[in-house]
Protein backbone atom coordinates (compact mmCIF):
# COMPACT_ATOMS: atom_id res chain seq x y z
CA UNK A 1 0.00 0.00 0.00
CA UNK A 2 1.21 3.81 -1.13
CA UNK A 3 1.99 5.90 1.62
CA UNK A 4 -0.82 8.48 0.35
CA UNK A 5 -3.29 6.13 0.22
CA UNK A 6 -2.35 4.81 4.14
CA UNK A 7 -2.99 8.38 5.14
CA UNK A 8 -6.06 8.94 3.29
CA UNK A 9 -7.39 5.56 5.41
CA UNK A 10 -5.77 6.74 8.68
CA UNK A 11 -7.70 10.10 8.00
CA UNK A 12 -10.96 8.48 7.00
CA UNK A 13 -10.41 6.64 10.96
CA UNK A 14 -9.55 9.98 12.11
CA UNK A 15 -12.68 11.74 10.70
CA UNK A 16 -15.07 8.46 12.11
CA UNK A 17 -13.57 9.31 15.30
CA UNK A 18 -14.37 12.86 15.08
CA UNK A 19 -18.08 12.10 14.32
CA UNK A 20 -18.43 9.91 17.06
CA UNK A 21 -16.92 12.59 19.28
CA UNK A 22 -18.23 16.04 17.81
CA UNK A 23 -22.36 14.55 16.55
CA UNK A 24 -23.08 10.75 17.90
CA UNK A 25 -25.28 10.35 20.67
CA UNK A 26 -26.78 13.73 21.11
CA UNK A 27 -30.49 13.42 22.77
CA UNK A 28 -33.49 15.77 22.31
CA UNK A 29 -34.66 17.33 25.38
CA UNK A 30 -38.31 18.63 24.97
CA UNK A 31 -38.30 21.20 28.33
CA UNK A 32 -35.21 22.57 26.45
CA UNK A 33 -34.36 21.95 22.84
CA UNK A 34 -35.60 24.18 19.77
CA UNK A 35 -37.47 22.79 17.58
CA UNK A 36 -36.47 23.32 14.21
CA UNK A 37 -38.91 22.21 11.13
CA UNK A 38 -36.29 20.47 9.23
CA UNK A 39 -32.20 20.41 9.04
CA UNK A 40 -29.70 17.97 7.91
CA UNK A 41 -29.35 14.57 9.07
CA UNK A 42 -26.31 12.99 8.59
CA UNK A 43 -23.21 10.46 9.82
CA UNK A 44 -19.89 9.73 9.53
CA UNK A 45 -20.10 8.52 5.58
CA UNK A 46 -21.05 12.12 4.86
CA UNK A 47 -17.44 13.43 6.97
CA UNK A 48 -15.77 10.97 5.07
CA UNK A 49 -16.84 11.60 1.66
CA UNK A 50 -16.38 15.23 1.96
CA UNK A 51 -12.69 15.22 3.40
CA UNK A 52 -12.01 12.36 0.87
CA UNK A 53 -13.06 14.41 -2.22
CA UNK A 54 -11.37 17.62 -0.56
CA UNK A 55 -7.67 15.46 -0.80
CA UNK A 56 -8.24 15.23 -4.74
CA UNK A 57 -7.86 19.08 -4.83
CA UNK A 58 -9.90 18.52 -8.09
CA UNK A 59 -12.40 21.10 -6.16
CA UNK A 60 -14.80 21.63 -9.35
CA UNK A 61 -16.83 18.46 -10.31
CA UNK A 62 -14.95 15.26 -10.77
CA UNK A 63 -15.30 11.26 -9.63
CA UNK A 64 -18.35 12.07 -6.80
CA UNK A 65 -20.00 14.39 -9.35
CA UNK A 66 -19.57 11.69 -12.28
CA UNK A 67 -20.77 8.92 -9.79
CA UNK A 68 -23.41 11.24 -8.39
CA UNK A 69 -25.14 11.88 -11.40
CA UNK A 70 -25.20 8.09 -12.58
CA UNK A 71 -26.73 6.88 -9.19
CA UNK A 72 -29.65 9.53 -9.48
CA UNK A 73 -30.62 8.63 -12.81
CA UNK A 74 -30.55 5.02 -12.00
CA UNK A 75 -32.55 5.53 -9.02
CA UNK A 76 -34.85 7.90 -11.49
CA UNK A 77 -34.88 5.05 -14.46
CA UNK A 78 -34.07 8.34 -16.25
CA UNK A 79 -31.07 8.50 -18.77
CA UNK A 80 -29.88 11.46 -17.87
CA UNK A 81 -29.41 13.61 -14.67
CA UNK A 82 -26.91 16.89 -13.88
CA UNK A 83 -25.85 18.45 -11.14
CA UNK A 84 -26.42 21.86 -10.52
CA UNK A 85 -25.69 24.22 -7.58
CA UNK A 86 -29.54 24.88 -6.35
CA UNK A 87 -32.55 23.63 -6.95
CA UNK A 88 -33.13 27.24 -8.42
CA UNK A 89 -30.70 27.09 -10.87
CA UNK A 90 -32.27 22.97 -12.07
CA UNK A 91 -35.65 25.39 -12.72
CA UNK A 92 -33.42 28.37 -14.97
CA UNK A 93 -31.89 25.53 -16.64
CA UNK A 94 -34.74 23.12 -17.53
CA UNK A 95 -37.12 25.75 -18.65
CA UNK A 96 -34.42 27.58 -20.25
CA UNK A 97 -33.67 24.56 -22.18
CA UNK A 98 -36.80 24.38 -24.23
CA UNK A 99 -36.11 27.78 -25.87
CA UNK A 100 -32.91 26.39 -27.45
CA UNK A 101 -33.01 26.86 -30.91
CA UNK A 102 -32.21 23.13 -31.45
CA UNK A 103 -35.65 22.69 -30.58
CA UNK A 104 -36.73 24.20 -33.79
CA UNK A 105 -40.59 24.76 -34.42
CA UNK A 106 -41.17 23.10 -30.64
CA UNK A 107 -38.77 25.76 -28.95
CA UNK A 108 -40.65 28.37 -26.22
CA UNK A 109 -40.49 31.78 -27.85
CA UNK A 110 -41.01 34.96 -26.28
CA UNK A 111 -44.81 35.73 -25.58
CA UNK A 112 -45.68 31.92 -25.15
CA UNK A 113 -47.47 31.18 -21.99
CA UNK A 114 -46.73 28.67 -19.49
CA UNK A 115 -48.98 27.41 -16.54
CA UNK A 116 -48.38 27.56 -13.58
CA UNK A 117 -49.83 27.95 -9.83
CA UNK A 118 -50.13 31.31 -7.93
CA UNK A 119 -49.24 29.92 -5.07
CA UNK A 120 -45.50 28.49 -4.52
CA UNK A 121 -41.90 29.72 -4.85
CA UNK A 122 -40.63 32.50 -6.57
CA UNK A 123 -38.01 30.25 -8.34
CA UNK A 124 -40.48 28.09 -10.07
CA UNK A 125 -41.87 31.10 -11.42
CA UNK A 126 -38.45 33.58 -12.23
CA UNK A 127 -37.25 31.29 -15.12
CA UNK A 128 -40.63 32.13 -17.06
CA UNK A 129 -40.04 35.60 -16.65
CA UNK A 130 -36.36 35.23 -17.25
CA UNK A 131 -36.79 33.90 -20.26
CA UNK A 132 -39.44 36.30 -21.56
CA UNK A 133 -42.23 34.48 -21.11
CA UNK A 134 -45.69 34.84 -19.99
CA UNK A 135 -46.51 32.90 -16.81
CA UNK A 136 -50.89 31.88 -16.51
CA UNK A 137 -51.63 31.46 -13.05
CA UNK A 138 -53.72 28.80 -11.98
CA UNK A 139 -55.25 28.43 -7.89
CA UNK A 140 -54.80 25.48 -5.75
CA UNK A 141 -56.91 23.41 -4.08
CA UNK A 142 -56.91 23.59 -0.22
CA UNK A 143 -55.66 21.04 1.61
CA UNK A 144 -53.00 19.20 -0.89
CA UNK A 145 -52.20 22.83 -2.59
CA UNK A 146 -51.48 21.00 -5.64
CA UNK A 147 -52.73 23.01 -8.65
CA UNK A 148 -56.62 22.79 -9.46
CA UNK A 149 -57.44 20.60 -12.31
CA UNK A 150 -60.14 22.27 -14.04
CA UNK A 151 -58.73 25.85 -13.65
CA UNK A 152 -55.89 24.32 -15.23
CA UNK A 153 -58.08 23.04 -18.26
CA UNK A 154 -59.31 26.23 -18.51
CA UNK A 155 -56.33 28.21 -18.89
CA UNK A 156 -55.41 26.37 -22.00
CA UNK A 157 -55.12 29.56 -24.75
CA UNK A 158 -53.87 29.42 -28.11
CA UNK A 159 -50.26 30.49 -27.32
CA UNK A 160 -50.06 28.07 -24.06
CA UNK A 161 -46.76 26.27 -25.15
CA UNK A 162 -45.60 24.54 -21.29
CA UNK A 163 -47.16 23.71 -18.08
CA UNK A 164 -43.81 24.33 -15.06
CA UNK A 165 -45.12 23.82 -11.04
CA UNK A 166 -44.37 21.85 -8.58
CA UNK A 167 -45.28 18.92 -6.24
CA UNK A 168 -45.95 21.42 -3.36
CA UNK A 169 -44.64 20.22 -0.57
CA UNK A 170 -44.35 16.76 -1.62
CA UNK A 171 -47.68 15.65 -2.59
CA UNK A 172 -47.92 15.23 -6.75
CA UNK A 173 -50.14 17.22 -8.48
CA UNK A 174 -52.60 15.26 -10.97
CA UNK A 175 -50.56 13.97 -13.22
CA UNK A 176 -53.61 12.34 -14.80
CA UNK A 177 -54.60 15.61 -16.16
CA UNK A 178 -51.38 17.09 -16.77
CA UNK A 179 -50.59 14.26 -18.86
CA UNK A 180 -53.66 14.80 -20.96
CA UNK A 181 -53.62 18.56 -21.63
CA UNK A 182 -49.65 17.78 -22.64
CA UNK A 183 -50.59 15.51 -25.57
CA UNK A 184 -53.68 16.94 -26.54
CA UNK A 185 -52.59 20.42 -26.95
CA UNK A 186 -48.59 19.42 -27.84
CA UNK A 187 -47.42 21.07 -24.21
CA UNK A 188 -43.93 20.78 -22.57
CA UNK A 189 -43.80 19.74 -19.00
CA UNK A 190 -41.49 21.06 -16.48
CA UNK A 191 -41.38 18.97 -13.39
CA UNK A 192 -40.69 21.12 -10.21
CA UNK A 193 -39.49 17.72 -8.25
CA UNK A 194 -37.88 20.17 -5.04
CA UNK A 195 -40.02 19.74 -2.35
CA UNK A 196 -41.13 15.51 -3.58
CA UNK A 197 -38.11 13.54 -4.04
CA UNK A 198 -39.43 10.17 -3.45
CA UNK A 199 -42.83 11.11 -4.17
CA UNK A 200 -45.06 8.50 -6.01
CA UNK A 201 -48.15 8.66 -8.24
CA UNK A 202 -49.95 5.99 -9.52
CA UNK A 203 -46.69 4.05 -8.25
CA UNK A 204 -44.00 6.11 -10.38
CA UNK A 205 -41.90 8.14 -8.96
CA UNK A 206 -42.45 11.89 -9.46
CA UNK A 207 -39.59 13.79 -11.51
CA UNK A 208 -40.30 11.13 -13.93
CA UNK A 209 -43.51 11.93 -16.08
CA UNK A 210 -42.42 15.56 -17.61
CA UNK A 211 -40.15 16.24 -20.61
CA UNK A 212 -37.80 17.59 -17.65
CA UNK A 213 -37.58 17.71 -13.95
CA UNK A 214 -36.08 19.59 -10.99
CA UNK A 215 -34.57 18.84 -7.65
CA UNK A 216 -33.46 20.94 -5.08
CA UNK A 217 -30.76 19.46 -1.89
CA UNK A 218 -31.05 22.42 0.26
CA UNK A 219 -30.62 21.49 3.88
CA UNK A 220 -34.22 21.19 4.66
CA UNK A 221 -34.93 18.95 1.50
CA UNK A 222 -35.10 15.21 1.21
CA UNK A 223 -31.18 14.80 0.83
CA UNK A 224 -28.43 17.54 1.11
CA UNK A 225 -25.72 18.81 -0.47
CA UNK A 226 -25.37 22.07 1.67
CA UNK A 227 -26.11 24.10 -1.80
CA UNK A 228 -27.22 21.82 -5.00
CA UNK A 229 -29.80 21.02 -7.21
CA UNK A 230 -30.36 18.61 -10.26
CA UNK A 231 -31.93 18.49 -13.49
CA UNK A 232 -33.31 15.28 -15.29
CA UNK A 233 -34.45 13.89 -18.42
CA UNK A 234 -35.07 10.81 -20.21
CA UNK A 235 -34.30 12.47 -23.59
CA UNK A 236 -30.75 12.74 -24.58
CA UNK A 237 -31.64 15.47 -26.82
CA UNK A 238 -32.93 17.64 -23.88
CA UNK A 239 -30.14 16.32 -21.54
CA UNK A 240 -27.41 17.71 -23.70
CA UNK A 241 -29.00 21.30 -24.32
CA UNK A 242 -29.20 21.68 -20.35
CA UNK A 243 -25.90 20.84 -20.05
CA UNK A 244 -24.75 23.35 -22.78
CA UNK A 245 -26.93 25.91 -20.22
CA UNK A 246 -25.52 25.03 -17.11
CA UNK A 247 -21.70 24.87 -18.66
CA UNK A 248 -21.46 28.19 -20.42
CA UNK A 249 -23.56 27.73 -23.37
CA UNK A 250 -20.85 25.34 -24.26
CA UNK A 251 -22.06 22.72 -27.30
CA UNK A 252 -19.26 20.28 -26.84
CA UNK A 253 -20.60 17.61 -24.43
CA UNK A 254 -17.18 16.13 -23.89
CA UNK A 255 -16.52 15.68 -19.99
CA UNK A 256 -13.37 17.40 -18.43
CA UNK A 257 -10.21 15.84 -19.15
CA UNK A 258 -11.92 14.41 -22.45
CA UNK A 259 -11.40 15.39 -26.16
CA UNK A 260 -13.04 14.47 -29.59
CA UNK A 261 -15.98 12.43 -27.85
CA UNK A 262 -18.10 12.79 -30.62
CA UNK A 263 -14.99 12.03 -33.33
CA UNK A 264 -15.72 15.34 -35.21
CA UNK A 265 -14.07 17.58 -33.08
CA UNK A 266 -12.26 19.42 -36.20
CA UNK A 267 -14.48 18.45 -39.38
CA UNK A 268 -17.86 20.11 -38.41
CA UNK A 269 -19.47 23.65 -39.76
CA UNK A 270 -20.90 26.06 -37.21
CA UNK A 271 -22.77 29.02 -38.89
CA UNK A 272 -20.14 31.10 -40.69
CA UNK A 273 -17.15 30.36 -38.81
CA UNK A 274 -14.77 28.32 -40.47
CA UNK A 275 -15.18 24.77 -41.65
CA UNK A 276 -13.39 22.44 -39.14
CA UNK A 277 -13.44 25.02 -35.83
CA UNK A 278 -12.51 23.90 -32.80
CA UNK A 279 -16.11 22.29 -31.33
CA UNK A 280 -14.43 22.65 -28.27
CA UNK A 281 -14.92 26.15 -28.36
CA UNK A 282 -18.34 26.53 -29.90
CA UNK A 283 -20.51 27.92 -27.97
CA UNK A 284 -24.33 27.61 -28.94
CA UNK A 285 -26.60 29.32 -26.36
CA UNK A 286 -26.13 32.06 -24.36
CA UNK A 287 -24.98 30.01 -20.60
CA UNK A 288 -24.26 30.10 -17.42
CA UNK A 289 -21.99 28.23 -14.68
CA UNK A 290 -24.16 26.82 -12.52
CA UNK A 291 -22.41 23.31 -11.45
CA UNK A 292 -21.08 22.21 -8.30
CA UNK A 293 -18.16 21.58 -6.72
CA UNK A 294 -16.92 17.87 -6.23
CA UNK A 295 -16.97 18.13 -2.63
CA UNK A 296 -20.98 18.98 -2.25
CA UNK A 297 -21.44 16.07 -4.63
CA UNK A 298 -19.27 13.67 -2.29
CA UNK A 299 -22.02 14.47 0.20
CA UNK A 300 -24.70 13.87 -2.08
CA UNK A 301 -23.56 10.37 -2.41
CA UNK A 302 -23.76 9.61 0.60
CA UNK A 303 -26.82 11.14 1.37
CA UNK A 304 -28.65 9.46 -1.67
CA UNK A 305 -27.90 5.83 0.05
CA UNK A 306 -30.19 6.89 2.92
CA UNK A 307 -33.23 8.78 0.60
CA UNK A 308 -35.34 5.15 1.19
CA UNK A 309 -34.77 5.97 4.74
CA UNK A 310 -35.44 9.32 5.01
CA UNK A 311 -38.04 9.23 3.04
CA UNK A 312 -39.76 6.61 5.23
CA UNK A 313 -39.00 8.75 8.43
CA UNK A 314 -40.60 12.21 6.96
CA UNK A 315 -44.07 9.40 6.30
CA UNK A 316 -43.86 8.20 9.91
CA UNK A 317 -43.41 11.65 10.94
CA UNK A 318 -46.65 12.95 9.05
CA UNK A 319 -48.70 10.29 10.11
CA UNK A 320 -47.34 11.24 13.75
CA UNK A 321 -48.99 15.09 13.27
CA UNK A 322 -51.82 14.01 11.67
CA UNK A 323 -52.95 11.69 14.46
CA UNK A 324 -51.99 14.08 17.12
CA UNK A 325 -54.04 17.18 15.30
CA UNK A 326 -56.50 14.96 14.15
CA UNK A 327 -58.95 16.47 17.19
CA UNK A 328 -58.30 19.85 15.98
CA UNK A 329 -59.41 19.01 12.52
CA UNK A 330 -62.66 20.85 13.09
CA UNK A 331 -60.67 24.14 13.67
CA UNK A 332 -58.13 23.75 11.42
CA UNK A 333 -57.67 21.92 8.02
CA UNK A 334 -55.23 19.49 7.76
CA UNK A 335 -52.96 18.27 4.72
CA UNK A 336 -54.00 15.43 2.41
CA UNK A 337 -52.20 14.07 -0.33
CA UNK A 338 -53.57 13.65 -4.00
CA UNK A 339 -55.62 10.94 -5.68
CA UNK A 340 -52.91 8.03 -6.55
CA UNK A 341 -50.46 9.46 -4.97
CA UNK A 342 -47.90 8.22 -2.21
CA UNK A 343 -46.33 11.69 -0.87
CA UNK A 344 -42.60 11.77 -0.04
CA UNK A 345 -43.35 15.50 2.43
CA UNK A 346 -41.74 17.66 2.44
CA UNK A 347 -43.53 20.01 5.21
CA UNK A 348 -46.84 20.16 7.15
CA UNK A 349 -49.05 22.71 5.69
CA UNK A 350 -51.88 23.85 7.73
CA UNK A 351 -54.77 26.17 7.13
CA UNK A 352 -57.16 27.64 9.72
CA UNK A 353 -60.54 27.32 9.58
CA UNK A 354 -63.37 30.53 8.62
CA UNK A 355 -64.81 29.14 12.42
CA UNK A 356 -61.98 28.39 14.27
CA UNK A 357 -62.35 31.30 16.47
CA UNK A 358 -58.94 32.44 15.82
CA UNK A 359 -56.86 33.51 12.69
CA UNK A 360 -53.13 32.97 11.54
CA UNK A 361 -52.89 36.59 12.83
CA UNK A 362 -53.63 35.82 16.13
CA UNK A 363 -50.35 33.48 15.82
CA UNK A 364 -48.27 36.18 18.34
CA UNK A 365 -51.19 36.52 21.19
CA UNK A 366 -52.00 33.17 21.05
CA UNK A 367 -49.78 30.19 22.56
CA UNK A 368 -52.43 27.21 20.82
CA UNK A 369 -51.79 28.72 17.24
CA UNK A 370 -48.50 28.69 17.69
CA UNK A 371 -47.96 24.94 18.26
CA UNK A 372 -51.13 24.45 16.38
CA UNK A 373 -49.60 25.68 13.10
CA UNK A 374 -45.35 24.93 13.01
CA UNK A 375 -45.04 24.28 9.67
CA UNK A 376 -47.25 26.88 8.64
CA UNK A 377 -45.95 29.33 10.70
CA UNK A 378 -42.56 28.73 10.58
CA UNK A 379 -42.45 29.17 14.53
CA UNK A 380 -39.55 27.91 16.13
CA UNK A 381 -39.12 28.57 20.31
CA UNK A 382 -38.39 26.56 23.46
CA UNK A 383 -41.89 25.51 24.92
CA UNK A 384 -43.50 27.13 27.92
CA UNK A 385 -44.75 25.67 31.25
CA UNK A 386 -47.01 22.75 30.52
CA UNK A 387 -49.28 23.94 32.89
CA UNK A 388 -49.19 27.84 31.08
CA UNK A 389 -50.54 26.08 27.41
CA UNK A 390 -53.17 24.16 29.54
CA UNK A 391 -54.47 27.60 30.65
CA UNK A 392 -54.05 29.47 27.61
CA UNK A 393 -56.38 26.75 25.53
CA UNK A 394 -58.74 27.48 28.20
CA UNK A 395 -58.96 31.35 27.78
CA UNK A 396 -59.36 31.03 24.07
CA UNK A 397 -61.99 28.54 24.36
CA UNK A 398 -60.04 25.25 23.21
CA UNK A 399 -60.07 22.25 24.14
CA UNK A 400 -57.06 20.42 25.57
CA UNK A 401 -55.58 17.06 23.81
CA UNK A 402 -56.90 13.86 25.68
CA UNK A 403 -54.48 12.59 28.48
CA UNK A 404 -55.31 14.67 31.48
CA UNK A 405 -52.56 16.63 32.70
CA UNK A 406 -50.12 15.47 29.38
CA UNK A 407 -49.59 18.92 28.01
CA UNK A 408 -49.68 19.95 24.19
CA UNK A 409 -46.04 20.67 23.89
CA UNK A 410 -44.72 17.19 25.25
CA UNK A 411 -47.53 15.19 22.34
CA UNK A 412 -46.08 17.60 19.51
CA UNK A 413 -42.45 17.08 20.50
CA UNK A 414 -43.21 13.10 20.84
CA UNK A 415 -44.59 13.39 17.75
CA UNK A 416 -42.22 15.59 15.49
CA UNK A 417 -38.45 14.29 17.63
CA UNK A 418 -36.40 12.22 15.04
CA UNK A 419 -36.64 8.70 15.24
Amino acid sequence: MSSSRRLREEIAALVRQYYQEQFSGRTFNPDADLVHYAGRVFDAEELCNLVDSSLDFFLTANRYAERFEADFADYLGLSNALLVNSGSSANLVALTALTSAKLRDRRLQPGDEVLTVAAGFPTTLAPILQNNLVPVFVDVSLGDYTADPDQLREAIGPRTRAIMMAHTLGVPFDLDTVGELAKKHDLWVVEDNCDALGSRYRGKLTGTYGHLSTFSFYPAHHITMGEGGAVATNDDSLGRIARSFRDWGRDCYCAGGENNTCGTRFSQQFGTLPYGFDHKYVYSHIGYNLKVTDMQAAIGCAQLAKLDAFVAARRANFDRLSRVLEPFADRLLLPRGTPHSEPSWFGFAITVRPNAGFTVRDRNRLSAVDLLAPGSCRIHGRPRNPREHRARFARQGLRTPPGGETSWTRRYLAATKDD
